[in-house]
């Protein structure tokens, strides 16, 4: 039996820059992880069976999916039994899934002893969904194409945040296929490349006001879901430094000066779900 976290994570920063052929869109986004995880047991089975305290069929899980892709390009009959202990919300912009797919791929990877490398998990992962190869290189990447394109980043400062979910969750496919963009010219692509890398720079250097967050997904988000615009101003009223929108929510983080001041701000947000939590480093 082996135990294995699978991370969450936020978004700083989301730009979508047009939409592909094949049905995606290309993004440049800057993704990092957090220490709200969920929990994966594996141990040893002839078949595929998957626990899980969430109501998810098991055709349907990134989990299942993960081992499938395993077994398919290895040709290996082993099976393997999973206890996901959820912790992440679902349909939360917070990657809950596709972090559980990649720890799996990661998990079985060792367990099955298959000896393949980064580059094959990465291309595996992939094929299941977007965001997963992010998860196969934490803490802290910029994440370019359809999710596919991972650029890992070194940092040595932890940020703290609240993250907030209302009682609803929203469609990714929905929250991408409800822009109305236009094609970016390269060279606004070369400014928001700029603008993340100047980013991350302050995030190493730790100068929290200087911080300018971005989400293109809130602005058809926030028509629809006007409750995700009211605890955004809700986290800078309780203190926040900065509050946006993680991925295509419903998740909203704001960016605290410390873990007494987030938890302090916790009691402005009854009735929703609620998470003090520090980036990764």
């Amino acid at each position: 039996m082996r135990i294995f976290k699978a991370f969450a994570k936020i978004n700083w920063s989301l730009s979508v820059l047009r939409k592909r052929q094949d049905g995606y869109h290309d993004i440049i986004t800057l993704m990092h992880a957090i220490d709200l995880h969920d929990t994966l047991i594996f141990k040893s089975s002839e078949t595929i069976e998957i626990e899980t305290n969430l109501p998810v069929k098991k055709e349907n899980n990134l989990v299942y999916k993960a081992i499938q892709a395993l077994q398919e390009y290895t040709k290996i009959k082993k099976g393997v039994h999973v206890i996901l202990k959820k912790e992440i919300p679902c349909g939360a912009g917070l990657g809950g899934g596709s972090s559980d797919a990649a720890v799996t791929l990661k998990a079985l990877n060792e367990l099955w002893q298959l000896n393949l490398d980064i580059k094959k998990l990465h291309e595996l992962g992939s094929s299941i969904g977007s965001d997963i190869p992010f998860f196969l290189y934490l803490p802290l990447c910029i994440v370019q194409g359809r999710g596919d394109i991972v650029k890992p980043l070194k940092i040595q400062k932890s940020y703290t945040l609240l993250l907030v979910k209302p009682d609803f969750s929203i469609s990714t496919k929905w929250a991408y296929e409800s822009l109305n963009f236009k094609t970016q010219l390269t060279t606004e692509y070369e400014k928001i490349n700029n603008n993340i890398w100047q980013l991350y720079n302050l995030l190493c250097s730790g100068d929290v006001n200087s911080f300018d967050l971005w989400n293109d997904l809130e602005k058809p988000v926030l028509e629809k879901y006007p409750e995700i615009d009211k605890i955004k101003k809700k986290l800078i009223e309780a203190g926040a430094k900065k509050a946006l929108m993680s991925g295509s929510g419903s998740t909203v983080f704001g960016l605290f000066n410390n873990e007494a001041d987030a938890k302090k701000a916790l009691k402005n947000f009854e009735g929703y779900w609620c998470k003090v939590v520090q980036t990764l480093c």
